[in-house]
């Protein structure tokens, strides 16, 4: 496995465990206020996951698990991520874009863990970057 795609894992693991202290806490204070507590259990985590993802790339570029193991996203032609492009990213790396991946694998062993089927359908690459100086690698 590439080291890229390693980092990957690595921040989606620690995004995945920061969301499920946050669903954990909020449990608390809609789950009662609900009528449908099923309906609560299944969209509440994964809205939790986007909302926090959402708001973390918008302001910073990166999430707390990006950050932790050193990559950031970044658009192909080095423009500012659009919110729009943030979304395509989220909803399809949850939906297709893992059956896109097994499909396909040696398309996407190609680019070295820089692009998956979600990063070529929002237009975004991920690079690592110099903890100390904050820069991408090159």
């Amino acid at each position: 496995m590439k080291r890229l795609m390693k980092k990957r894992i690595k921040a989606m693991a620690i995004d995945t465990v920061i969301t499920m202290g946050v669903t954990a806490a909020l449990e608390p204070l809609f789950r009662n206020k609900l009528k449908n507590k099923a309906a609560y259990d299944a969209l509440a985590p994964s809205l939790i996951f986007w909302g926090l993802e959402y708001a973390q790339m918008r302001m910073s570029g990166q999430t707390i698990g990006h950050k932790m193991a050193g990559i950031v996203i970044d658009t192909t032609d080095g423009s500012a991520l659009s919110s729009e492009q943030i979304l395509k990213r989220l909803v399809h790396r949850d939906s297709i874009s893992t059956i896109s991946y097994l499909r396909d694998r040696e398309k996407y062993d190609f680019y070295e863990g820089t692009k998956l089927p979600h990063d070529l359908y929002a237009d975004t690459v991920v690079k690592e970057y110099f903890k100390e100086k904050m820069e991408p690698k090159l």
